[in-house]
């Protein structure tokens, strides 16, 4: 468990992030998926029975012990909490109302964010619209690892332990790779929270609250799903820096696994992404896939090759106004 990985760097590449020539290909071939692209008027009532379930899960967990309040936080709980995390994402495509109720879907995210205990869909939006637009960007992209990541937790242990850590780094890493000003909406979303957070805790007590907050910690770190923040963008092959997986968790999780077609087109809602994979299904069968999420954090923790640095970076040129 002592042995470090063979990387010692990210992989620098000089070239353009392939989503943006795919995607005009793609259009200029099937100008169909067009039509695809634009709100999906189911998320919301998905999103709320989900918010619904988990406040009733507030109340029948009140009275429980301690030890089985944590054991339905990871089992559980934390499993709808993470998939919440993934409709936000999916929201902050503005996918739930569209985008001419542009603030409707950040009000939505807020009350999606209620079970997660913690504030988190603003500050989601604010970067991960870098994300996609710089992906692998230096210094842009709060997604990659930091040097240190990169540095430290490079034997099976410690990746490990990075895996268990992932929600600390990923709330952190923002603040020291792209530091940004706390935003009116942001305050808003906390507020939110905390009041919401202090209503159950004055109705149900301390227990609900460490339902729903571990719930969130537990499965953003070691948990088979946490598995897609692996799956990815993590150098698994030479040369790829985005891989789809088409298994039977998508169905808990906004199809997030369909990775390759949400960068190649972000509006399209998730639920609608298959439909791009059949459609242009030459520009995705060929590329390297992932089968399984667990598999992925077996290989990312034992395979000396991969690690926090197998990420591809680039470097990008803004202009002033960026």
């Amino acid at each position: 468990m002592g042995k470090a990985v063979g990387r010692w760097d990210f992989e620098w590449v000089y070239n353009e992030q392939p989503h943006t020539w795919r995607r005009k290909e793609i259009l200029a071939k099937y100008p169909e998926i067009k039509s695809l692209m634009g709100h999906d008027p189911q998320l919301k009532w998905i999103v709320s029975g989900m918010v619904l379930t988990q406040l009733l899960a507030c109340y029948m967990v009140h009275e429980l012990s301690w030890k089985w309040v944590l054991f339905w936080a990871y089992a559980f709980g934390g499993c709808i909490n993470h998939s919440l995390t993934l409709a936000i994402h999916d929201i902050s495509h503005n996918v739930a109302f569209g985008t001419k109720k542009a603030r409707w879907n950040r009000w939505f995210a807020m009350f999606a964010n209620l079970p997660i205990g913690l504030p988190y869909s603003a500050s989601f939006k604010k970067y991960h619209i870098d994300h996609h637009r710089y992906l692998g960007g230096d210094g842009l992209d709060v997604d990659i690892p930091t040097d240190l990541e990169g540095w430290f937790f490079c034997t099976p242990a410690r990746k490990v332990l990075w895996l268990f850590l992932q929600p600390l780094f990923y709330a952190l890493r923002p603040l020291i790779v792209n530091p940004k000003p706390v935003t009116r909406l942001e305050m808003l979303n906390a507020v939110v929270q905390f009041v919401v957070d202090i209503i159950i805790y004055y109705f149900w007590g301390l227990k609900p609250i460490v339902y729903l907050i571990s719930g969130s910690i537990l499965c953003m770190g070691l948990h088979p799903i946490s598995g897609h923040f692996i799956a990815e963008h993590y150098m698994f092959t030479k040369g790829h820096e985005t891989y789809s997986y088409y298994g039977p968790l998508n169905l808990i999780t906004f199809n997030v696994g369909y990775h390759m077609e949400h960068h190649d087109f972000p509006s399209i809602p998730g639920s609608k992404l298959p439909e791009v994979k059949r459609i242009a299904a030459e520009y995705y069968d060929s590329l390297p896939q992932h089968t399984s999420w667990m598999r992925v954090l077996w290989d990312f923790v034992f395979d000396d090759t991969i690690g926090p640095y197998a990420r591809v970076k680039r470097q990008y040129k803004l202009g002033k106004k960026e």
